[in-house]
């Protein structure tokens, strides 16, 4: 007997062809295909005679199958086409269909049909073009006549057998776990989830689609926001190190700094002492816009821990930046007599782990090789993530697993000071950064220039491939940003593609080299250090470049492509200019039929502020690309209510109060459990 936990595999009408498919979707149960919400309905409720249409309406007509038949080639590149002649008592009107011959057997003269889609006019005639189609035996539709459901598809799985196979099973929502208290449901006044399965599935209409979507979303919401919480109150239960703020170490080490910190790093470097002084573990973000200096925040931080006898460890996302921050630290704090060490996939590591391991290494700068089981501390206890997004969850918790023993014997786990370059906004730190507790930096050092940002249509290239060569002959460096790293499509410029346009036929007489993610370490660290040298001129490289690479006499930011790109990763980008003295220049790049996106592309040319930006941006393209909020695995119905500040809100205080009143069902804890396990939480 079928129920909301069945495997799909059970139900009859899914053979293993179809099991296949299902299971590329990630639908493996029958609550996965209930889950598998439309992203879009068709709105086919409208329903017209055949004398009422017009040229690219959207319409449904209800009619008779006069005449249908089915030519295996056509003068449309050599397509099967089927035709049929479709009347109702005011007229007659034709419909095509492209290579679906299986038609003339389904849909038999004299058979009536509904028909749903948007007129077009060949020659004179208007007709069909490819219309959904259903029998009428019935009064409630499915394909047609209603709003309908269209779905995230993979190849052979159209949305119309999506809704083929989910309509009939609706009934098994009766069997699903509502686990939200009723308390919680009658206070943000939701549906009940049964009903709210099958009204985003089929709708009534509008209205009832958009309060179907708005629990549903409610439900993930809240689960995020739960277990954001109840992380926070089982961090609050452990051990830490409390390290007390050294004054007479600090004060003269911010002195002697070449630069004076902003009013934003002392405010962030401050309640990054307050928490460290504690015996509970810090979990605090530190989220500054590009270029405002979070580095120097997080070195202040290790120089205290490594004074206090205790070891720290700096994980970056790239061999790249890891080697940048190991030279940053070596600079700033070469008079202070630590050992500070590298530790990356190419660095022998025999000799040094043991070191770490022995405590002989007071600052320890890497990358994931950080987290290999072979890689123990003595007593870590400050645990530093640069770029915290390009880590999975599990990865930065595994910093904090190395636990160490006081001397009283009880076990502590490492400070956890998470940084960011992409500034959050505010109902993602609300929900996806909810366990945390949140330093922000938006002010920039003094003398910082603004960059020059451009917009540059094709006509205006050759122009700005003279500036360009103008300012390398001044002895500056430009960085050129390409998509992909390979050519697939025409429209966008590839790396490889792109380095050699450029190095041999637009600035031949200048050095120009290649960066992106398949070259080996060695290899990228080579070409990093020569365009730091200044012995490169110009550098064509992916969005490797995006995060933490510091070229203080880089000038020039020229992105290809620069409307497939988000506002937050143009930003990112413009951070790596305009560190130096000189005044810098960023050009967009666009594609000829990129006219739609201009407006958007406007925004970054105006704007100087990340944060500003980063809502911007969530409003446009939604979260799915802010600081690895995919890597969650969320749905697309719940990644766009992360821009509804409301709901929001109203999920954090639904998870408040459940903590709060003790409302942990059962239910609550079985539904908690599914969710933390889908997203390896747990």
């Amino acid at each position: 007997m079928l129920s909301f936990s069945s495997k799909i595999e059970e139900v009859n009408k899914i053979g293993p062809a179809y099991l296949k498919k299902l299971h590329r979707l990630k639908i493996k149960t029958i609550r996965d295909l209930f889950l598998h919400f439309p992203h879009r309905y068709d709105d086919f409720s409208h329903f017209v005679s055949i004398s009422e249409l017009q040229i690219n309406q959207v319409a449904t007509i209800q009619g008779e199958v006069v005449k249908i038949n089915y030519a295996s080639r056509s003068r449309w590149r050599r397509m099967g086409l089927t035709e049929a002649l479709i009347k109702d008592e005011t007229g007659t009107i034709k419909a095509v269909w492209f290579n679906q011959p299986y038609l003339t057997e389904t849909l038999k003269e004299g058979v009536k049909v509904n028909l749903s889609g948007k007129i077009a006019r060949a020659k004179t005639v208007l007709s069909f073009s490819n219309p959904a189609y259903e029998i009428v035996n019935k009064a409630d539709f499915t394909h047609t006549g209603r709003l309908v459901p269209v779905y995230h598809e993979t190849a052979g799985l159209s949305s119309r057998y999506l809704r083929y196979i989910i309509k009939p099973l609706l009934y098994l929502t009766e069997t699903a776990n509502d686990f939200l208290p009723e308390e919680i449901q009658k206070e943000f006044n939701l549906d009940n989830l049964n009903q709210s399965i099958q009204q985003i599935h089929f709708p009534s209409d509008a209205l009832s689609a958009q309060k179907a979507r708005r629990r549903l979303a409610f439900n993930e919401l809240f689960l995020i926001q739960l277990n954001t919480l109840l992380q926070k109150k089982e961090l609050e239960k452990k051990r830490a190190t409390a390290i007390p703020f050294n004054q007479k170490l600090i004060e003269p080490f911010v002195k002697k700094l070449p630069f004076k910190l902003t009013d934003d790093q002392r405010v962030a470097a401050w309640e990054i002492f307050q928490d460290m002084e504690k015996n509970k573990p810090m979990n605090r973000l530190l989220d500054g816009d590009v270029g405002s200096g979070k580095t120097i925040a997080a070195l202040i931080a290790a120089l205290q821990t490594a004074k206090a006898g205790y070891q720290t460890a700096f994980m970056a996302p790239t061999e790249i930046l890891a080697r940048q921050h190991f030279q940053t630290f070596q600079n700033f704090l070469k008079e202070q007599d630590l050992k500070i060490a590298l530790l990356t996939s190419s660095v022998p590591k025999t000799k040094l782990k043991k070191l770490i391991r022995e405590g002989e290494v007071d600052i320890i700068i890497g990358t994931h090789s950080l987290i290999q089981e072979s890689v123990s501390f003595k007593n870590l206890a400050l645990a530093i993530v640069d770029e915290q997004h390009r880590f999975g969850v599990i990865q930065r918790a595994a910093l904090q697993k190395n636990i160490y023993e006081m001397e009283d014997g009880l076990p502590t786990i490492p400070h956890l000071l998470s940084m960011t370059a992409t500034p959050i906004p505010r109902t993602l730190a609300l929900t996806i950064y909810g366990d945390l507790d949140i330093s922000i930096i938006k002010e920039m050092p003094k003398g910082r220039q603004k960059v020059i940002t451009k917009i540059v249509a094709p006509a205006g290239r050759q122009k700005t491939y003279d500036f360009i060569k103008n300012q390398i002959e001044n002895k500056k460096q430009a960085f050129v940003i390409c998509p992909l790293i390979e050519k697939l499509d025409e429209e966008i410029k590839s790396v490889t593609k792109e380095y050699k346009k450029l190095s041999k036929e637009i600035f031949p007489h200048f050095n120009v080299a290649m960066l992106h993610g398949k070259l080996k370490p060695k290899e990228k660290e080579t070409i990093m250090k020569e365009f730091s040298e200044g012995i490169t001129d110009i550098l064509v490289s992916t969005s490797v470049v995006e995060v933490g690479v510091d070229v203080p006499n880089a000038t020039v930011m020229l992105i290809e492509g620069a409307e497939r790109f988000g506002l937050a990763q143009l930003h990112q980008f413009r951070g790596r200019i305009g560190r130096g003295d000189a005044q810098s220049y960023c050009f967009l790049f666009t594609s000829p039929k990129s006219a739609k996106v201009s407006g958007r592309l406007k925004a970054i040319v105006n704007c100087h502020n990340g944060f500003e930006l980063a809502e911007k941006d969530l409003q446009i393209r939604g979260p799915g690309d802010f600081t690895g909020v995919r890597q969650w695995g969320l749905p697309d119905l719940v990644m766009s209510s992360l821009n509804d500040l409301e709901l929001v809100k109203q999920t954090r205080q639904a998870a408040r109060t459940v903590l709060e009143k003790n409302l942990l069902t059962p239910a609550l804890k079985e539904e908690l459990k599914k969710f933390q396990t889908a997203l390896h939480l747990e």
